[in-house]
């Protein structure tokens, strides 16, 4: 495709500002749906920072979705057997004290696809490869944002060639920011945002080293690693594998005015692990550590998503995996109301649902974990007290499992679900097979032996098992009559099919339950109008 000459002009239905993981993904998620995008990216090819590695369950539904799922599993950079477990260290790597961390692979019988892990840049190339093969989706790569605008009827965009005499402009109906923590987008819309800063420069290095990962050979299968000593109070010093061998990158906090200059990073590696290896720096970077989240993720006709509209500290692997799940939960409701379906709600309920989200995330996982980590280092101290510390040292192991169970991403409380009064969406839950309206769907086996998951539309599913045939026809006529896409899936409700505890289950096109239950009695015309967000 020809890159624009000056004073270029696109039209579209939605424009994209950021090419990162989260911009391509949107980007796949509405051109999939015959959405016409024009896709505004300020790198001509993917930064060879490896950030963003670790790609959970649930992130690999969206690319099973998004037809990207084979070509990122052939990507990795890692073996198969080596997933995206961690494992915790206290004061060094080597010193004896170890717990696993993180073992997302115990929810695994709750999603359809397994885990992956591989740098962001490989990811990006993959998801670029796939937005090409998309007609709908124009891609300016190597371009910039300079203003954004916005009316009654849409959005306007002035673009500009990066490090070129370009110059053109986009109008869409609507523009969405992908566009990182220091969002152009965001700014220019006035959309504020809330920070909690922890007060500390942390170091990003990249390096390569053949001498590390024999050292690290007692820990098989594990990718990252990180080190919680008393002089931190609570953050971590954090390994992690690029590739099997010679590849890794490391984030630690440092003294406030360090720069590449006047620091031994290599030193601070060897601390780190407790023994002296070969190191060759790539990259030397830093950042301040802090939790940032947008008050809204919209103004009028302007959304932000991914790093744009919230950032956190690295730890634990959700960044990446939260700015994915916001493109799902937009892409679809963007789709509707540009197909005409849509309530007037119904793009309100992406920052009602995927805001408390992520605060959850950062308050009660990444923060919580700080907290912890600070508690547990003041409190024991194996040189004070080493049966205190060991005892202490195990319960934190055997509390690990729960940990990764009642990460959960739900939303229980939506406006656009028919659950329970009292609920809230939140990070934290607990995983089930009940079809619970709010929540992810879990897969089960069809009668055939095809998954759920195999069966599901692209618009909202409705899973009868053992169904009384007037309900279904009931859901079938009100989707009609405000023409919703409505697939159904016609079983019987034997075998693991019975775990869902309902005849009828409505799911949306991000694979979350809309509404569950069992009988005659049910208003679908409601149910579909809740879903919607028809008023």
């Amino acid at each position: 495709m020809s890159e624009p000459g000056a004073g270029s002009e696109f039209a579209a239905d939605v424009a994209i500002v950021g090419g990162g993981p989260v911009g391509l993904g949107l980007a796949i998620e509405l051109g999939q749906r015959g959405v016409a995008c024009v896709l505004v990216e300020r790198y001509s090819s993917p930064q060879p920072i490896p950030k963003g590695q670790n790609l959970t369950q649930r992130t690999m539904e969206h690319f099973h979705f998004w037809g990207a799922e084979k070509a990122l599993r052939a990507a990795r950079t890692v073996p198969p057997e080596f997933g995206i477990g961690g494992l915790t260290a206290y004061r060094t790597l080597l010193g004896g004290y170890t717990h696993d961390w993180l073992q997302r692979e115990l929810v695994r019988p709750f999603y359809f696809t397994d885990n992956e892990r591989l740098p962001q840049y490989a990811t990006e190339a993959v998801l670029r490869r796939r937005v090409a093969e998309l007609a709908s989706v124009r891609t300016l790569y190597g371009w910039t944002v300079e203003t954004v605008t916005q009316d009654g009827e849409g959005v306007s965009l002035a673009i500009a060639e990066r490090g070129g005499e370009g110059r053109g402009s986009v109008r869409a109906a609507y523009a969405v920011g992908c566009d990182g923590s220091r969002s152009t987008v965001r700014e220019q819309a006035g959309i504020t945002e809330t920070r909690r800063d922890h007060d500390r420069l942390m170091v990003l290095l990249v390096f390569r080293s053949a001498g590390l990962h024999p050292l690290l050979s007692g820990f098989p299968g594990k990718c990252y690693f990180n080190i919680i000593h008393p002089d931190l109070h609570g953050y971590w010093k954090f390994f992690g594998r690029v590739d099997l061998g010679t590849t890794w990158f490391f984030h630690a906090p440092v003294p406030p005015g360090t720069t590449k200059d006047n620091f031994d990073f290599r030193r601070h590696l060897h601390e780190a692990l407790g023994a002296e290896f070969d190191v060759e720096f790539e990259h030397i970077g830093f950042w301040e550590l802090r939790v940032a989240i947008a008050d809204t993720y919209r103004s009028g006709r302007i959304f932000i998503a991914g790093d744009a509209a919230h950032s956190h500290p690295p730890y634990g692997g959700y960044g990446i995996n939260t700015g994915l799940e916001d493109a799902a939960n937009l892409g679809w409701k963007l789709a509707a109301t540009l197909g005409g379906w849509a309530g007037g709600r119904l793009l309100d309920s992406y920052t009602e649902e995927r805001r408390p989200v992520f605060e959850s995330t950062a308050r009660d996982f990444i923060e919580k974990a700080i907290e912890s980590d600070r508690a547990f280092v003041e409190a024991y101290d194996p040189e004070r007290d080493r049966a205190a510390f060991e005892r202490a040292w195990k319960g934190r192991a055997s509390a690990a499992p729960s940990e990764v169970d009642s990460f959960e991403p739900n939303y229980g409380g939506s406006s656009v679900v028919w659950g329970r009064q009292g609920e809230t969406c939140s990070a934290v839950g607990s995983h089930s097979f009940a079809a619970r309206a709010g929540h992810h769907l879990a897969p089960q086996p069809l009668s055939s032996g095809r998954s759920v998951f195999d069966a599901l539309g692209s618009g909202f599913t409705l899973l009868a098992f053992d169904a009384d045939p007037s309900a279904v026809e009931a859901f079938e006529a009100a989707a009609a009559a405000r023409s919703i896409p409505l697939s159904v899936v016609r079983d019987d409700r034997s075998g693991a099919r019975a775990r869902y505890e309902a005849d009828l289950v409505l799911v949306r096109p991000d694979q979350f339950v809309a509404w569950a239950g069992s009988g005659t009695s049910v208003d679908a015309g409601a149910v579909l109008a809740c879903a919607i967000g028809a008023d």
